[in-house]
C-alpha cells in the first residue's frame, strides 16, 4: 500500500524519549513534515508490535535506546492536498520513556536529533498536539513513570 493516497490509514508510531528536564526531538528530512521538529517514530512494520516498531524507530532515527515503554497517547495525523483528497493519514502511537543508552546521531529519515530542555520547547515550533503529548509525558514523569 502507498503512504501518498493511501486506501486506509497506516500505524505511525511516535517515541518521548525523556532525560531528566529534556525531551528528544527530530528534524525530519521528508514529507510530510520536511525541515519540522518532532518525535522520533515511523511507521509499524506487519508482524511487528507496537512497542518493537517504537524501539526500532527510535534506534533507526537517532541511535538511542529506552528504557521500559509506556503507551501515553495516540493522534490522528491528516494531510489533505489543495483538491482535499487525503494525501497522507497515519494513525499515531505515542509511547514514553527514558533515555537508556547512547548518543543522539541523526541517521535514516532525520537529519538532527537532540536533547532539548522543557523550558525551551517554545522555540522548536512544534505542533500543538506534539506538544500536548510531550507534556502529558512530563506530567507522567513527574508521577512516577521510570
Amino acid at each position: 500500500m502507498e503512504r501518498e493516497y493511501p486506501l486506509r490509514p497506516w500505524v505511525g508510531i511516535g517515541v518521548v524519549l525523556l532525560r531528566d528536564e529534556r525531551v528528544l526531538l527530530v528534524r525530519r528530512a521528508r514529507a510530510p513534515a520536511l525541515g519540522e521538529w518532532s518525535l522520533p517514530g515511523g511507521a509499524q512494520h506487519l508482524g511487528e508490535t507496537a512497542e518493537a516498531a517504537a524501539r526500532r524507530e527510535l534506534a533507526e532515527e537517532t541511535g538511542l535506546e529506552a528504557g521500559p515503554l509506556a503507551l501515553l497517547a495516540h493522534a490522528d495525523a491528516i494531510h489533505h492536498d489543495q483538491a482535499g483528497q487525503v494525501i497522507y493519514h497515519y494513525t499515531i502511537l505515542d509511547f514514553c520513556g527514558h533515555w537508556l543508552a547512547g548518543v543522539p546521531q541523526p541517521q535514516d529519515d532525520v537529519t538532527e536529533a537532540r536533547f532539548v530542555p522543557r523550558a525551551d520547547l517554545d522555540s522548536y515550533a512544534l505542533r500543538a498536539a506534539t506538544r500536548e503529548i510531550i507534556d502529558r509525558a512530563f506530567s507522567l514523569a513527574v508521577s512516577g513513570l521510570r
